[in-house]
């Protein structure tokens, strides 16, 4: 006869009660600074590396694919400068009267 292995009862690691001889966390840790942007240079090493593992037969075309989507990045980015510079437009209003 066969018998079931046994359950392992794992301890609970996301606990979110201090333990008794850890000390309590004195604040929080600061907001990122304001003003810092998205750092696209991970985004161009994943890119290059995924240009440089792809096979010799597929490299030229992996290339052409980066290349569109940067021209789409910088198309993007263009238009929405464009959007920035444009001056705000104030909502047309119209008077109606109230009888």
């Amino acid at each position: 006869m066969r018998t079931r292995p046994s359950r392992v009862l794992l301890p609970n690691v996301m606990h979110t009660e201090p333990l008794p001889d850890d000390e309590p966390p004195r604040s929080p840790p600061p907001p990122p600074p304001r003003g810092r942007g998205f750092d696209p240079s991970a985004l161009f090493v994943v890119l290059e590396g995924l240009r440089r593992a792809a096979p010799r037969e597929l490299q030229g075309q992996l290339t052409d694919l980066i290349r569109e989507f940067l021209l789409t990045l910088r198309s993007l980015i263009d238009w929405y400068l464009e959007r920035l510079d444009q001056s705000r437009r104030e909502p047309e209003v119209e008077n109606i009267p109230i009888d």
